[in-house]
């Protein structure tokens, strides 16, 4: 038996060492594409491209590795390839051991350089001033809907949509108290919202503190007599506290979608996703006249929004996302004839579809 187990040890050792070789091959050629795209003053990072290797190891994966798993270990070699190519910093709503931290990872892996922000506009900003490469924000939840912050300040911003990336929301309920001796709760307004009736049920006439992010709920929680959170279980990691309830969303299928902004617009792929605004001409009929074009060229619409403007009462502006590159022939067909019917018409960007 030892003798056996042994020898199963070495091809192991066998295989690792032959993986590390190949991964440093991948990275000298890594480099050669880093030094083309810098020539050509393109961006290190390319969605389009990262669609096509997960397509490509999945199909190719016969297992017994779960795809899953395949996934993620790409994820950190693509994460570590792109920091030898070039480093990159990515600034998302934090601070740490946020939903959207946890989705910055997920799209970006450990090796890229990640900078916390305390608002939603200081993602754009980051990243408008260069002082960031990437910025990551939530859009819409399944359950509490859009994040209407978001699609304010895509309204005077220049930025790119480049991708996309969702994220299953488990919430916790965190505390260092006992639960029948919490007085109140801290958390996001949002994450309220996706609670509610979990803590009417069982939490009922605790007070609700609303917070900046659940992170910071859960540093609250850490430092208060009888108080809770509601957060991920890394938060309660992180500051100390003890997991009293999991799962205690509304919904068992609780998503949230995340945006990911830069200055550079992404090639197309054979699935993409459009992100448009634009405001109407204040005419009877007029949004109906708007949505003619997308039936007319069997365009799918999978969200529309409105916002008002604030320029000017009950003036809004409206959000749209459907399926299809905005360079795609019937895209741009559908667009120009929405113009005729548009005061203002703003593409956000054309992206790879998540399939997650």
């Amino acid at each position: 038996m030892k003798k056996r187990l042994k020898n199963l040890r070495k091809q192991i050792d066998e295989i690792d060492g032959k993986i590390i070789g190949l991964l440093n091959e991948r990275a000298k050629l890594a480099l050669v594409i880093g030094k083309l795209k810098k020539q050509k003053g393109k961006q290190v990072y390319a969605p389009d491209r990262e669609k096509e290797i997960y397509e490509l190891i999945t199909k190719k994966n016969k297992g017994p590795m779960p795809k899953p798993s395949l996934k993620a270990i790409y994820r950190e070699i693509m994460s570590a390839t792109i920091n030898i190519e070039q480093p990159i910093k990515v600034a998302y709503l934090g601070p740490m051991a946020t939903f959207t931290h946890l989705a910055s990872l997920k799209k970006f892996g450990s090796s890229v350089t990640y900078i916390p922000c305390d608002n939603i506009t200081d993602v754009f900003l980051e990243v408008e001033k260069e002082r960031a490469d990437y910025g990551v924000v939530p859009i819409e939840n399944s359950t509490e809907g859009v994040i209407t912050h978001t699609l304010d300040m895509f309204i005077d911003s220049e930025l790119k949509i480049c991708s996309e990336v969702s994220l299953e929301i488990s919430h916790n309920l965190l505390a260092k108290a006992k639960r029948v001796k919490i007085k109140k709760i801290y958390s996001n307004p949002q994450v309220f919202g996706q609670c509610r009736h979990w803590l009417e049920e069982n939490l009922p006439g605790v007070e609700h503190i609303e917070v900046s992010s659940t992170t910071r709920a859960a540093e609250l929680a850490s430092a208060g007599k009888n108080a809770a959170a509601i957060a991920g279980s890394l938060a309660a990691k992180v500051y100390g506290l003890k997991v009293i309830t999991t799962s205690i969303e509304d919904s068992a299928q609780n998503m949230t979608r995340f945006l990911i902004i830069a200055k550079e617009e992404v090639e197309s792929t054979s699935n993409d996703k459009t992100s448009i605004m634009f405001s109407i001409k204040d005419r009877i009929g007029a949004l109906h006249d708007i949505l003619i074009p997308f039936r007319k060229y069997k365009i799918n619409l999978t969200k529309i929004e409105s916002r008002p403007s604030k320029k000017k009462a009950w003036d809004y502006y409206f959000f749209v996302d459907f399926y299809g590159h905005h360079k795609d022939s019937k895209v741009k067909k559908a667009l120009d004839e929405l113009r005729k019917n548009c005061r203002f018409i703003k593409t956000l960007g054309s992206y790879p579809v998540s399939k997650e």
